[in-house]
């Protein structure tokens, strides 16, 4: 389903068949529904509940035509709507029956007979607002918490009759109580036609009240009786117009002990319990799942707390599974045909595998470019480089055209991954959290080949990036990281020219250093004094110029000996890289995390695989954009 289409099931009523006078023509039954009482829906389509807001609902004309199962053919229409009206923040609709085909006849009998039709009521979302689990939010008069969906701008669209609405956790009554005309009732024709009433717009509103009325207050007493404890039983009660005494009487059932049942204790689980429950064996920290889940769906995983995977497998498929170490095939196989398990375990597999992602140091982001491309083709990088300046207005008026020229930089990407199973060991060792632990170092790894790239290829200075003849890089005693060198490597990167020779005119505002001056650059930063002679009779000023200037950014790369270049005294001066990029990380489709998804296993392979990868590429780009000091000779 398209996801800006919602379909709603209304509850629909057909006016009984008047009894008529001799001669009398007769007049055309009318309908009435609620088509919405302004509450959430899950909907096909949606994964989260979805609130349509009546305010930003567009109703259009007020006379639209009701076909039969949404078949836009002249035997196929029932008739039309005369009001499509907002009241009391609900959506009502009444009209008249107007067909005569033997398929309005038919659907017209089912209906005097007692059949419940349902209507399917269309309308376009052409404005979405997410609201995040465990925010509040006001819509309709009521007041609802997230995570929803909240549809700010609709427009209504085609309404018909049909068997069973989109949404089957719904119902819809029909009532046309057929009095056919006998005997008895020509004796009371003359009584019938003085008491006849004429049906208005306001009556028939006041109808939907009361029914509306009615509806709500027997929803109410049913989630008072299942207490949020029988979710199966109060949306089964809820949908097949339940009274109270049998919902009670079901609840009493179910409150039984069962004896099929395949653990010792009764939990109402959602996905996102289950998804809860793995997270929690992988050790991760409380404060981390309180930002994915709810406090109700933690309470709820906490009684699933310390299971192994064999149990929570079967949890989630609600099934006996065959016993694994005598038919794992079997086992595998009952497992993963259920609509659940993959997705839950792909859904933990994907968490775990961000959560080792941010475990390792991205100190990279902030001296590189973040971009995209499309594609794993070499693509190109132009900066223009010509001359804008605004020139001198003659007397005859004529604007000078500016001077645009170019320079090319390389990008290119390429996919980087590793597989991943839920292997035959790990499930007759019976450890979830051997299954989460292999997807965090998944994460781990795809950051450190990010890593890897950026400061192996800053370490390899290529093509001579740093060197005198690029004027951005000094060697000697006198670079050591210090005030004075400080200040001579701010006057290398502002001499720093143009294609045309005219200044750069950027400033730097990221200093780089290794771990080992991490410290020293915070001083320098930080430090409102300096007192760095040791030299008799020469004077130092006490002021430090160069406080606030830049942003620290240290990187234990740097000085790792597996990298060629490395150096614990060499550092950095780093333009913004969103104004003149010395580095760049380009990522496919801008994607910059790795994915995850469950793949067949192998024959040679018994279990479930899953395969992480992230595609990304690194290059050097302009190199006016940095400035090196090797801090030695």
């Amino acid at each position: 389903m398209s996801q800006n289409k919602l379909n709603i099931t209304a509850n629909f009523s057909i006016e009984a068949a008047a009894v008529l006078a001799e001669n009398e023509k007769p007049k055309n039954r009318r309908f009435s529904m609620t088509a919405y009482t302004g509450g959430p829906m899950m909907l096909e389509g949606w994964k989260c509940p979805v609130v349509i807001d009546l305010q930003g609902l567009n109703k259009g004309s007020s006379s639209r035509p009701i076909f039969i199962s949404h078949n836009q053919d002249i035997d196929d229409l029932l008739g039309q709507t005369d009001h499509v009206n907002i009241v009391e923040n609900n959506l009502v609709a009444a009209g008249v029956v107007l067909g005569d085909s033997p398929r309005v006849q038919r659907v017209i009998a089912l209906a005097d007979k007692g059949f419940n039709w349902q209507a399917s009521i269309g309308a376009r979302a052409e404005q979405i607002e997410y609201i995040k689990a465990g925010q509040n939010v006001s819509v309709n008069g009521k007041e609802f918490t997230g995570p929803l969906n909240i549809a700010r701008k609709s427009m209504l669209g085609e309404i018909s009759f049909v068997t069973l609405g989109a949404d089957n956790n719904t119902s819809a009554t029909i009532a046309a109580n057929f009095q056919e005309q006998t005997m008895e009732n020509l004796e009371n024709q003359e009584t019938n036609k003085k008491e006849e009433t004429t049906i208005t717009a306001e009556t028939t509103i006041a109808d939907i009240r009361a029914a509306a009325a009615a509806e709500t207050t027997r929803i109410t007493a049913i989630k008072k009786i299942c207490s949020g404890k029988y979710d199966d039983i109060e949306a089964k009660a809820i949908a097949e117009g339940w009274d109270q005494p049998k919902c009670e009487l079901e609840v009493l059932r179910a409150s039984r002990p069962n004896v099929n049942i395949i653990t010792s204790q009764k939990i109402t689980a959602t996905p996102k319990v289950y998804e809860a429950v793995a997270l929690m064996a992988s050790g991760i920290a409380g404060s981390r799942l309180e930002k994915f889940y709810d406090n109700q769906t933690l309470e709820q995983a906490d009684k699933l707390r310390g299971i192994g995977i064999q149990e929570y497998c079967e949890q989630i498929c609600a099934m006996q599974l065959p016993r694994f170490r005598r038919d794992a095939s079997a086992w595998l196989s009952a497992a993963f045909s259920t609509a659940s398990l993959p997705g839950i375990l792909s859904n933990v597999a994907n968490k775990m595998l961000l959560e080792g992602y941010s475990y390792i140091e991205d100190a990279w982001r902030k001296i590189c470019k973040i971009a995209s491309v499309n594609d794993f083709k070499e693509h190109s990088r132009y900066r223009m480089t010509g001359s804008f300046k605004f020139e001198q207005v003659g007397a005859d008026g004529e604007l000078k055209h500016g001077k645009i020229d170019e320079q090319k930089y390389g990008q290119k990407a390429d996919t980087h991954g590793i597989m991943f199973a839920l292997t035959r060991q790990m499930i007759i060792n019976d450890d979830l959290a051997a299954f989460t632990d292999v997807p965090r170092q998944i994460g781990m790894g795809a950051a450190e080949a990010i890593a890897d790239a950026v400061w192996a290829l800053l370490l390899s200075n290529p093509s001579s990036f740093f060197s005198a003849a690029h004027k951005n890089f000094k060697d000697g005693a006198d670079t050591a990281l210090s005030g004075d060198s400080l200040t001579d490597a701010e006057v290398v990167f502002g001499e720093q020219t143009k294609p045309n020779g005219k200044p750069l005119g950027i400033q730097p505002s990221i200093i780089l250093v290794p771990t080992a001056l991490r410290v020293p650059a915070d001083l320098l930063m930080k430090s409102p004094m300096l007192n760095e002679t040791t030299t008799a009779n020469k004077g130092k000023p006490s002021s430090n110029p160069h406080i606030g200037k830049y942003d620290v950014v240290s990187s234990s790369y740097l000085s790792n000996s597996s990298f060629t270049g490395y150096s614990s005294k060499a550092w950095y001066l780093f333009a913004d890289p969103n104004r003149l990029p010395a580095l760049e990380v380009a990522f496919l489709n801008g994607i910059d995390q790795p994915i995850v998804e469950k793949t067949d296993a192998d024959f040679n392979t018994l279990g479930i695989q899953f395969r992480g990868f992230i595609d990304f590429g690194v290059r050097e780009q302009d190199f006016r954009g940095a400035v090196k000091f090797k801090g030695e000779i």
